[in-house]
């Protein structure tokens, strides 16, 4: 029976020191195999620069034709994989963690050689590359060997995708928040049960229902002041304290319709033809379309007065079948005189489109107001504080 015991305590001990051993090996082997890879990618980048003696300039010309730009992945690759090695603590994963190495390198060489279209990612690159361009073209095999990348770099650090899982931790933080935001504003309108006991007590007995109902009124103000008072500022604008949020310009209309100002030319060649019937040589200049009206720019020759060519304003109506016509002798800083013709189809100006305009918006005046669009479709915008009121 003692011969028996002593066995089985022989068999126990030698297989935790069995155990213990094995799984120091594991660890070591771990540290071994980051270290050697560490110092690979440390070879392999002095190598690029020349400085790793004949045996580096060797492997770099082989390796460089072989992978063309994307030798500088090797010792990335390398610094991973050495990465993963002392990440992780399961055994037996040196053909896992090559899988996944060659994985990466090869997706990475064929995207190299398909965005570089000058087979930059070298021999095995182009052997990846070409049969799956000539397959499905240049965008899916840029997805799948995108997809193979991501797939290599789970697999060599044993992790899994969170995507998911962020976006639901964020939706339900911004859920609670609300849900938060709402209680405290309905709180801001109730008394706790202890307040409430002491508004009963310091009411007597005799008062009828009505002033009780004051009381408990102003215990409620009293509350929402103090609360108020607790809130943060939530915009300072001219020294003044404001909690005011304006309201959204999706309230607003936008712009609607185009002009439609009929044939330009025809009307300039009628212009010029009416006024040279009565004596008035012009030369047309600029024509600019506006949201309701086009103005014709003319030039009239020398010696002509500009009264004689407003006096011919229902003449010109008559001629391009247009009424009522505009004439403005002289356009305000040009020496032109114009003439404003309706469209026939106006444009709408929103008051939406004029208020989310950058000289509004931007204004440091705070009775700015917006007044529409002028000729040339510039908006236009007033001052309030400075107009006769």
């Amino acid at each position: 029976m003692a011969k028996n015991n002593k066995q089985k305590n022989n068999k126990e001990t030698s297989s935790k020191n069995s155990y213990s051993v094995s799984k120091l090996k594991t660890e070591t082997m771990h540290s071994i195999w980051a270290i050697l890879f560490f110092v690979l990618a440390v070879f392999l980048l002095m190598s690029m620069f020349d400085k790793a003696g004949v045996a580096g300039q060797f492997f770099y010309e082989i390796l460089n034709y072989l992978l063309g730009v994307g030798y500088i992945l090797l010792p990335i690759l390398f610094i991973l994989l050495g990465s993963s090695f002392l990440k992780s603590e399961t055994p037996n994963i040196g053909l896992t963690r090559a899988l996944s190495g060659s994985m990466f390198l090869l997706s990475s060489l064929g995207m190299i050689d398909i965005v570089s279209f000058e087979h930059a990612g070298g021999f095995l690159g182009r052997i990846l590359s070409t049969p799956l361009v000539s397959l499905f073209d240049v965008y899916a095999s840029l997805i799948f060997l995108g997809a193979i990348l991501l797939i290599s770099i789970l697999v060599m650090f044993d992790v899994k995708l969170n995507i998911i899982s962020t976006f639901k931790n964020l939706w339900s933080s911004i859920t609670r928040k609300k849900s938060t935001d709402d209680t405290q504003e309905d709180s801001a309108n109730k008394l706790t049960a202890t307040e409430m006991k002491e508004v009963e007590k310091s009411l007597p007995l005799e008062n009828e229902q009505e002033s009780v109902k004051e009381k408990i009124k102003k215990a409620l103000e009293i509350k929402k002041d103090e609360e108020e008072e607790d809130m943060p500022i939530r915009k300072r604008k001219g020294g003044l304290i404001s909690t005011y949020v304006h309201p959204p310009l999706s309230l607003l209309e936008e712009d609607q319709g185009k002009p439609n100002t009929g044939d330009i030319k025809a009307n300039a060649n009628i212009i010029k033809r009416t006024l040279a019937n009565f004596g008035i040589e012009v030369e047309m200049d600029e024509i600019t379309v506006g949201p309701t009206v086009t103005r014709y720019a003319l030039k009239p020759a020398e010696g002509v007065k500009l009264s004689r060519i407003v006096g011919l304003q229902n003449d010109l109506a008559l001629s391009l079948a247009a009424h009522p016509i505009r004439i403005e002798a002289p356009i305000p800083g040009k020496s032109l005189v114009g003439i404003e013709i309706p469209n026939k189809s106006k444009s709408i100006v929103g008051l939406a489109t004029l208020l989310s305009d950058s000289k509004f918006q931007n204004s440091p005046k705070p009775l700015t107001i917006a007044l529409g669009r002028g000729i040339s479709g510039k908006a236009m915008f007033g001052n309030l504080a400075k107009m006769p009121h």
